[in-house]
Order: structure tokens, then C-alpha cells, then sequence
């Protein structure tokens, strides 16, 4: 038996009761199925007005996501690719900033765990931890030992 083809709006709402999207991701994961544009953008206005969507509460769900595994050049990178407002990446960035240098520590003490013995291990912890979006200045104070209540960055 073939189940009937699902609604535009219900498609939206099972996507977003698993995980908040942006309004750009959101679109580009419906824009197969709906008839038109401008239905969609309807649908969209629709999810925004109702607070179903939101692209701050997306930001805020992708930085806590991130934050764990990654710096904050890297998480405002992906904010940016979803085309996020500026003012609310800028938020999001300085929320990140006051706790770089403690996630970087972190990061870096779960993969290496011991500071680097010869400079061609400096350099691959530096750049583990450069992938991973980390400011070099906080890279180069955990690389150097700094002590972990010295935070103030």
C-alpha cells in the first residue's frame, strides 16, 4: 500500500521538530517539493510568524552543537555559510570568544593530552588545532603550557 504524499507544511514541521534549520537550509531542503516559489516562501513567512522557524535560535543551536570540537573562526565560518544576519553572527562570535581559550585547551587535551616534545610535533598539534578554527593566539598559550586558571585572553 503507497502512503499519500505529504504536505509542504507538514514536511517543514516533521524537519523542524528534529533539529532547528536556518530559513536558506530549511529552503533548499523543501524547494523539491513545493509547486512554486513563491508557495514556499509563503510557507516560510508562515513558520517565522508562528516562531517555528527562527534563524537566531538556529545560531545559537549550531554554536552549542559546534562548540565542543571546534574553534570559533571555524563556527562563525558555517553561521556565515547559512546566511545568517551579521549583527547575529557577531553575537554569536563574541559568545565564542570568551570561552576560546578554555575549549581550546579542552580540544587539545582530549587528542594529545602532553605538551608537544619536539617541533615537529608543535606543529602537528598547531595544526590540529588550526583546522579546528582556533585562534593562533589561544593555540600558542595552551602549546606553551600556559595554566588553565590564566583565562584571561
Amino acid at each position: 500500500m503507497q502512503r499519500p504524499e505529504r504536505s509542504l507544511k507538514a514536511r517543514a514541521i516533521d524537519a523542524l521538530s528534529r533539529r532547528e534549520y536556518s530559513r536558506i537550509e530549511l529552503r533548499r531542503k523543501l524547494t523539491p517539493h513545493a509547486e512554486s516559489a513563491d508557495q514556499l516562501d509563503a510557507l516560510l513567512d508562515w513558520l517565522e510568524s508562528e516562531k517555528l522557524l527562527s534563524n537566531a535560535r538556529f545560531a545559537e543551536s549550531l554554536k552549542h552543537r559546534r562548540e565542543d570540537r571546534f574553534g570559533g573562526r571555524r563556527i562563525v565560518m558555517e553561521l556565515e555559510q547559512h546566511g545568517l544576519a551579521p549583527d547575529l553572527i557577531a553575537t554569536q562570535a563574541a559568545l565564542l570568544k570568551q570561552t576560546e581559550m578554555k575549549r581550546c585547551r579542552e580540544v587539545w587535551a582530549k587528542k594529545f593530552g602532553q605538551l608537544p616534545a619536539t617541533m615537529e610535533e608543535r606543529a602537528r598539534q598547531t595544526r590540529f588545532l588550526l583546522t579546528r578554527g582556533f585562534d593562533g593566539a589561544c593555540i600558542r598559550r595552551v602549546l606553551n603550557g600556559a595554566d588553565s586558571s590564566d583565562d584571561g585572553f
